[in-house]
């Protein structure tokens, strides 16, 4: 083989990928891009804020801003910047030297788990979940282990605690959770962080909480809790892809939870995973991002088409939990094989993923990063196809 083996299986996967994307763009040759509702994807569409602009023009034009390499870690005002801000949004006292600036959120989870993983060693993922992970798992060397959640896709800490091994390294989670749209609360991250505790103690290694939180900032009337009060040997992985609509600038960070353990070397450990995988977070970003600590899209616009798409799917007869964040909805396919049914739905020009492919079969995953009227076009040929049925 030409290649290594190991990559056999990662090709076909993303070959898979990219048949989909295809699929689309032939589609919409082919029909009109009018015609072809493509919920595929998780692309924010939402113009990014004003202040952005404003802040990159000022930038463009400051003569003195250089575009040299920046140190590893990431400018020292930036990471100021992002730990005063953390450290209201935490009630922590974050300092500059537990943050890492990044390229983007993949970046992150990158670096914190190859900075903490053993080759061998598992994460532990509630399912369906993000379906990246199991990339970054291959890089870090290490097993995703998927544990199932309750009903309404919220966590069965008694599944996890019965999940976790000697093995265990790392629980990742994703809140407000992509596909599924949940926001874990207060109550049931405190217990999360109680189970893993006495994990660690019965196994005597330290179990780190990684929590990948690019949507934090996209939630419907819920609180997003914070992690680092619920569990001291915690990591946040962020970008500002879908909190600024930035996706292809790929900024991000990682900051660690002060009462770590060893969170100075974990940092250090990162820091050089980092250094190693891409040199340094993009320069330009860095400084605009230091600016808008707390700015956000208008969220009220995921809102209006979370409320649009649910209402609409459920006057057709679609069953669904309504999304608490992020801007996925995740509704039970009409019959047991979801693959079988996104097809039915692609003859009715309608793109979407099917719920197997993030570990959650039966189900069928919506992006309304749509714009409205791809919501309201869609509506026909979703009756249709459950009708079929």
């Amino acid at each position: 083989m030409p290649i290594a083996d190991k990559m056999l299986k990662m090709v076909a996967g993303m070959e898979m990928v990219k048949k989909m994307f295809e699929e689309g763009a032939r589609l919409k040759a082919e029909h009109g891009p009018d015609r072809v509702f493509d919920f595929s994807l998780g692309n924010p569409d939402v113009p990014p804020p004003m202040e952005f602009k404003k802040v990159l023009k000022e930038l463009v034009n400051d003569e003195s801003l250089g575009h040299g390499y920046t140190p590893n870690t990431g400018y020292p005002h930036v990471r100021q910047a992002v730990a005063d801000y953390l450290s209201d949004v935490h009630a922590v006292r974050l300092t500059p030297d537990l943050i890492l600036m990044t390229v983007g959120a993949a970046g992150a989870l990158n670096d914190a788990l190859k900075a903490v993983i053993n080759p061998g060693e598992e994460i532990l993922v509630p399912a369906p979940y993000f379906i990246g992970y199991d990339h970054y798992a291959f890089i870090a060397g290490a097993t995703i282990k998927t544990v199932p959640t309750n009903g309404n896709f919220h966590l069965d800490t008694a599944a996890i605690a019965s999940a976790i091994t000697e093995k265990t390294r790392v629980m990742l989670i994703n809140s407000p959770n992509n596909p599924t749209g949940a926001v874990y609360s207060a109550t049931e991250l405190a217990e999360l962080g109680r189970v893993l505790d006495e994990a660690s103690q019965k196994f005597g290694r330290r179990i780190y909480l990684v929590a990948d939180e690019p949507y934090r900032k996209i939630a419907y009337d819920v609180e997003v809790p914070s992690i680092f009060q619920a569990y001291a040997h915690s990591i946040i992985v962020t970008s500002y892809s879908k909190e600024l609509s930035l996706a292809g600038e790929r900024i991000g960070f990682l900051a660690i939870n002060p009462a770590a353990e060893d969170a100075g070397l974990l940092a250090a450990a990162a820091a050089v995973i980092n250094t190693m995988l891409c040199v340094n977070a993009p320069s330009l970003m860095q400084h605009a991002v230091a600016r808008l600590q707390g700015i956000t899209v208008d969220v009220s616009i995921y809102r209006q088409r979370r409320d649009l798409l649910c209402r609409g799917l459920s006057e057709i007869g679609y069953e669904f939990h309504v999304p608490e964040g992020a801007f996925y909805l995740f509704p039970k396919s009409p019959i047991p094989d979801d693959v079988k049914f996104t097809q039915i739905l692609k003859d009715e020009l309608i793109l979407t993923v099917p719920g197997i492919g993030f570990g959650g079969p039966g189900y069928f995953r919506l992006s309304y990063a749509v714009p409205d009227a791809t919501i309201s076009g869609s509506m026909a040929g979703f009756k249709r196809a459950i009708e079929r049925i």
